[in-house]
């Protein structure tokens, strides 16, 4: 069995054939651990007029521009169009579309050195990775990237595109990575450090003031 804190959240990976009673009482054996763990965690923010999230590696608050029809993006603020209690599933839009562009701009670019361009691109919000590839060549992104800084996004996109070419973490696949990114192991290292926190912003509750 397995216990998990993320996000605020906890989970509870139970093998088949391990009865409710026996995990309930693993759960308890761990209440110490569990407690310290989500004191640590960090607490959900719900994306709101007025909140600021990450793009792009700057941290840029949210504001609501009713009776415009545009996204606007400066060095400080992202303008949603429309009214505040629309803003939160049209900003989740506007950053999918955002990511979308970005990673397959740069997949395409890493993809010349090899000659070899990828089946499908796919963006979904998956919580234990940032991207995969699988045998047929389709590639698969978290749309949050877009929330990192562009060197960041720059490096997974890498990542897998060398995996077209290499489907393992051998030798060969980080020389290239490394071919495509040489300073790879500094993108890496903030995923471990700063990625989690991108998984922190949900845009799929109703607005309510924010928590950060």
């Amino acid at each position: 069995m397995i216990l998990r804190v993320a996000h605020g959240e906890v989970r509870l990976t139970v093998p088949d054939g391990v009865n409710s009673d026996a995990a309930r009482c693993f759960a308890y054996e761990n209440e110490a651990w569990l407690r310290t763990a989500l004191g640590n965690s960090a607490s959900p923010v719900l994306v709101s007029d007025g909140s600021a999230i990450p793009f792009r590696g700057k941290r840029l608050a949210v504001r609501a521009s009713v009776g415009s029809k545009r996204f606007a993006v400066t060095d400080s603020e992202i303008y949603v169009p429309g009214q505040a209690a629309k803003l939160n599933a049209k900003l989740r839009v506007f950053l999918k579309e955002a990511a979308r562009e970005a990673l397959v701009k740069r997949v395409n670019a890493h993809c010349e050195a090899f000659s070899r361009p990828p089946s499908k691109i796919t963006l979904r919000d998956p919580k234990s990775r940032w991207g995969s590839c699988n045998h047929n060549g389709d590639l698969m992104f978290s749309w949050r990237l877009i929330m990192a800084p562009d060197s960041v996004l720059d490096y997974v996109a890498a990542h897998e595109a060398a995996h077209l070419i290499e489907m393992n973490h051998s030798k060969a696949f980080w020389s290239l990575v490394k071919k495509l990114r040489p300073e790879f192991d500094e993108q890496r290292r903030w995923l471990r450090t700063n990625g989690s926190d991108l998984h922190r912003y949900r845009f799929d509750a109703p607005t309510t003031p924010t928590q950060a």
